[in-house]
């Protein structure tokens, strides 16, 4: 059944909350406070009612419980002054005031099987779009992070709109230096329309073309070529964004159309060090790490007001810890927390630099709650951004809020169904399972992860784990002597700040899986 109230849609089944055919970004744990309002409209909620219905019996702070409700009215467009739709009832709880009207479900979308077998998401219910990797006409390969960077920030900017579903990079960029059918490519990614182009750069000009097609007919809809100098590649950038969107949805008003035309930087050379050290960080490897730090560093450099390559910065940090590659602990930590910092307090406005700065603060001494809110608000900056809901699922698994936790993984994996990292986000549902007991689906989704990338150190330790716990002894040994060739150091003394959960019964059982599974003392 869904709610209709106050020109809001409440979807239970597609958990999502809709206004005026726009989805409202709304955090899985809020969307569920409003569900149980809605549903219990008829009466006054006390404050254990809903601990019990939505945080399952836990404790949580008066200011955590306050920032839900807050956060609530403002998905509806409702405040704590006003209290039109939500009202507090002093010393008694809350209820919900406006007017209900019960309305028959829309079937949620299905996923679609191919003729092979292989299953592939169906197109959502807004427009939709993948901007797949552009060719580089330049006659010089070593101007392909260049050309990936315009992408990159294409797919950054079209994803502000709130109104279209955008693939994440990671997806689109499979297709890269392949020959592809776009009626394929929206199949496979779930798509409606893919944007495709060259870039030609040439001394101090850059021409780009690109050119809209609906994957659905094969239709040509919309083509251009733009041309400046290289200072002007923003501006570029917004004529684009701008261009796509007026073609796929001209229906809606030019002004919802968020075009970013902030610059993430004043200095070119910056941004051009900047684009270097995503190529390297997207390799995922320790000597991809090792290129992309002094990149981002570099554009620090020249640009210190530059918050997302503080952001990336960390991000690498962040990466090297998890893996135990951090050569000095104590020195590295500082300087990693340093630049998480820097990054959240520099991208007040900066999705990613809040994403990678908040999500790996926590890490390096940072405040769990507060870090929350970082990434929070890069949601509500980009909604379409999977990293952000990725890594933010991953942050509720150190809450040991685990159900949303998966809610968080799976939105990201909606959103960039075709991503080299997706192994992250298999890991993280793994490791949500684990810590709630279901252990057949835990190592269910490890093996998944570990098939796209079997020599990361959390993978191989939480599938020993898991196999402990589950009583299968013989292949945690096997998966504890993976996990020792990976980290010969790691120890039961030495797991507290690499596991980051603050539930103590996590802990507990994450330790005691991993010392079944045979590792020293």
């Amino acid at each position: 059944m869904q709610y209709e109230f106050d020109g809001f849609v409440l979807d239970p089944e597609r958990r999502e909350l809709r206004r005026g055919g726009e989805t409202v970004a709304i955090a899985p744990l809020v969307f569920d406070l409003l569900l149980h309002f809605v549903r219990h409209r008829e009466r006054v909620i006390s404050k254990d009612d809903l601990l019990d219905a939505v945080w399952d019996g836990r404790i949580v702070s008066e200011s955590t419980l306050a920032s839900h409700i807050n956060a609530v009215r403002k998905a509806i467009g409702d405040s704590g002054t006003e209290q039109r739709l939500l009202r507090t009832m002093a010393r008694k709880g809350f209820r919900f005031v406006g007017d209900v009207a019960e309305i028959a479900p829309v079937p949620a979308p299905a996923l679609l099987a191919t003729g092979s077998g292989a299953v592939n998401p169906a197109l959502p219910d807004r427009p939709s779009i993948a901007v797949l990797p552009f060719l580089n006409l330049s006659g010089d390969p070593q101007q392909d992070y260049f050309v990936d960077g315009v992408v990159e920030d294409i797919i950054l900017a079209l994803s502000r709109s709130r109104w279209l579903f955008v693939i994440a990079r990671n997806s689109s960029f499979t297709y890269k230096g392949r020959a592809v059918d776009v009626r394929q490519v929206g199949r496979e990614l779930g798509v409606r329309y893919v944007l495709e182009g060259s870039v030609r750069r040439a001394a101090n000009r850059v021409r780009i073309t690109g050119q809209l097609i609906d994957t659905t007919s094969g239709m040509h809809l919309w083509g251009e070529r733009f041309e400046s100098v290289v200072d002007d590649i923003f501006e570029l950038q917004d004529q684009i964004t701008a261009s796509v969107a007026g073609a796929i949805a001209p229906q809606v008003e030019f002004a919802e159309i968020e075009r970013a035309k902030r610059k993430p930087t004043e200095s070119l050379d910056a941004y051009d060090y900047y684009l270097r050290g995503l190529t390297r960080f997207h390799l995922s490897t320790r000597e991809g790490l090792d290129e992309a730090l002094p990149k981002f560093y570099k554009a620090i450099e020249l640009d210190p007001d530059f918050a997302a390559a503080y952001g990336m910065a960390a991000g690498c940090f962040y990466w090297r810890k998890m893996n135990r590659w951090l050569d000095d602990r104590a020195v590295d930590g500082a300087e990693a927390a340093r630049l998480c910092e820097r990054a959240v307090a520099l991208g007040r406005n900066d999705a990613v630099a809040l994403t990678r700065g908040g999500h790996a603060w926590p890490h390096f001494g940072g405040d769990l709650h507060t870090c929350v809110a970082h990434v929070d608000r890069a949601l509500v900056l980009n909604p379409n951004l999977s990293t952000t809901w990725y890594l933010g699922g991953y942050q509720r698994v150190s809450l040991g809020e685990h159900d949303e936790a998966i809610a968080y993984f799976t939105r990201a994996m909606r959103l960039s169904p075709r991503d080299p990292e997706t192994f992250q986000m298999h890991t993280g549902i793994a490791m949500s399972h684990l810590y709630s007991l279901r252990f057949d689906a835990a190592l269910a989704s490890l093996q998944q992860a570990a098939q796209e990338l079997p020599n990361i150190l959390r993978v191989a330790a939480f599938q020993a784990m898991a196999h402990a716990l589950a009583g299968e002894i013989d292949e945690a040994r096997a998966a504890m002597e993976h996990v020792r060739r990976l980290d010969p150091s790691l120890n039961l003394r030495n797991i507290d700040d690499w596991l980051l959960v603050r539930r103590p019964e996590d802990f507990a059982l994450a330790s005691e899986g991993l010392r079944r599974a045979g590792l020293p003392e």
